[in-house]
């Protein structure tokens, strides 16, 4: 398709400044960056003291100290339901009736095998004592004295086992009324008024009963990185979802021994008691747990992210010494070992400017909140003032990515 001359020649002077201000843009996007003083390209910080806490963290459920599952050890159908939800009872107090009907007639059935077992018994022992009278003015034959005697020790027996059975049915009996074994809170209630509680094969929950709601404790799970440096007595700070505008405090119980392993990740159960006095806390409640590992005051900190800043000519240079620092991951092995037993204190590095240049500072670190570091060592002082991040590196990089769009 041939355009014509006359138009293509009214287009032009729309195309040439297209092209010139797509050129000044170029030109500004690569010279406006370069004019930039050292001291507006880069976001910096002072250095000040201050405190720090370092913590691990992790989620756990809010669960009573002691929670009590009530059953049932008869079968039967649950004729009255004295607690319910939230109801405080004491320990003796009747929870809960079961219909008694089958328990009565069966402890009936034992009551009148007793009383048949103790007549026998009765004409067993007339019967040994005549045959014993008749044995001794020789009536009778030393076999069935035997067999006499024998017969009152099987009727005595059955006796025994008549009345076992009638005292077993009579505790049955007595396990129809559900009674509290400690005083406390009912958290759960799992049965209702005509159903039918059967305890052939396990015991049945009736009943959850929380013995004392204002001792609580969090069951939370760490992973083995961070158990070493949990012990028994720190201090713990958690919040929930309840309350989120507010802070709770425990303190650590105990380090169960007892792993756990979850898709290859070990963790321990860390348990935290909590005084819940006002029992604002409630069972069952996600608790977000920090527990207080190490605290510094008064300590020289710099921020994280003046650790992390590397200038763009050290980001080079970085990556193109990247080849030999894994041909130095051996060595570095070899030394790990060294350092352990040394305590090597952790190193970093941050950058000054010195006559508008990034200036490498060598320090030594101790604990983080991961927001601050603490200064150990090193020539970095209180008031000094570190790069935290490189303005025209950003921009280069984000106008480079717009530039690919087109």
């Amino acid at each position: 398709m041939k355009i014509p001359l006359n138009k293509l020649l009214q287009k032009k002077p729309l195309l040439i400044t297209l092209a010139s201000l797509l050129v000044a843009g170029l030109a500004l996007w690569w010279l406006l960056p370069a004019k930039m003083s050292a001291e507006s390209r880069h976001v910096t910080a002072t250095i000040e003291r201050g405190a720090i806490t370092q913590t691990v963290s992790a989620n756990g459920t809010l669960n009573p100290v002691t929670l009590v599952n009530v059953g049932s050890q008869v079968s039967g159908i649950v004729k009255k339901i004295y607690a319910d939800f939230n109801d405080r009872v004491k320990a003796g107090q009747i929870l809960l009736e079961l219909d008694p009907a089958l328990i009565e007639a069966q402890l009936q059935q034992s009551t009148a095998n007793v009383e048949s077992a103790r007549a026998s018994l009765e004409l067993a022992q007339a019967n040994e004592a005549r045959t014993r009278s008749l044995f001794a003015q020789e009536y009778v034959t030393r076999l069935e004295l035997d067999q006499a005697v024998q017969a009152l020790k099987s009727a005595r027996a059955q006796l025994a086992v008549y009345e076992a059975q009638a005292t077993r049915d009579r505790t049955n009996l007595s396990y129809t009324v559900i009674r509290s074994p400690v005083s406390g809170v009912v958290v759960s209630r799992e049965v209702n008024t005509g159903q039918t509680v059967a305890a052939s094969f396990q015991t049945p929950t009736l009943f959850k009963i929380a013995e004392n709601l204002s001792k609580m404790q969090i069951d939370t799970n760490y992973a083995e990185a961070d158990v070493g440096s949990i012990h028994v007595g720190q201090q713990v700070n958690f919040r929930v979802d309840a309350f989120p505008n507010r802070s709770f405090r425990g303190t650590v119980h105990q380090v169960r021994l007892n792993p756990t392993t979850l898709q290859n990740v070990v963790t321990y159960d860390v348990v935290v008691s909590v005084d819940n006095a006002d029992q604002t806390l409630m069972p069952g409640m996600t608790a977000y747990v920090n527990i207080i590992i190490a605290q510094r005051k008064d300590v020289v900190m710099v921020p994280n992210a003046a650790l992390r800043f590397r200038p763009a000519d050290a980001v080079g240079k970085t990556e193109k010494s990247r080849g030999e620092g894994k041909a130095q991951e051996g060595r570095q092995d070899e030394r790990k070992h060294d350092r352990n037993k040394t305590d090597a204190v952790p190193m970093g590095t941050v950058y000054m400017l010195e006559n508008g240049q990034p200036k490498a500072i060598r320090i030594n670190v101790g604990i983080t909140d991961n927001r601050s570091t603490e200064v150990l060592s090193g020539d970095l002082k209180e008031g000094a003032i570190v790069i935290l991040e490189d303005r025209q590196a950003a921009t280069k990089k984000s106008s480079s990515t717009g530039m690919r769009l087109f």
